[in-house]
């Protein structure tokens, strides 16, 4: 019996992990799919309420918040645990990874290219971006730093 349960725990051992990477990845790409999901949000409701929305992004809160001129509107997206906005792209000249981003979308002009990268604890990292040709949010993986 003793023999049974110590393979049991060295089992375990080797297998936790390798789910805890499994985990986190799930939470990196469930964080992707949030932003994207966001960012896409923001874009139709410009086009369908015919109102500026400003996105701001930003990596020292980790989350990223919509905001209208319609009288008390608000949404916010925060990070998961263990998923962190490590950039704002393009950066500005003389800027940092930390600075915080400010997108403006308005109702029938060009989608501006923006990205935000994202990483885990595991040093993936994904990269989400708004395609200024078609509006549409991308997520692609980011296999280093840039």
């Amino acid at each position: 019996m003793l023999v049974v349960v110590c393979i049991i725990g060295l089992i375990s051992a080797v297998a936790l992990p390798s789910i805890a990477a499994g985990i986190d990845s799930v939470r990196l790409r469930t964080a992707s799919d949030s932003i994207a999901g966001f960012l896409n949000a923001a874009v139709n409701r410009a086009e369908r309420l015919q109102q500026a929305i400003v996105v701001v992004i930003s990596p020292k809160d980790n989350c990223l918040t919509l905001y209208s001129n319609e009288p008390g509107f608000m949404r916010e997206l925060r990070m998961p645990s263990g998923v962190t906005i490590e950039a704002v792209l393009p950066k500005l000249p003389g800027g940092s990874d930390g600075d915080e981003g400010r997108l403006v979308l308005l109702p029938g002009a060009a989608v501006p290219g923006i990205g935000v990268r994202i990483v885990n604890e595991h040093g993936s990292r994904r990269l989400i971006h708004l395609d200024p040709m078609t509006g549409f949010p991308h997520v692609e993986s980011v296999d280093r730093a840039e």
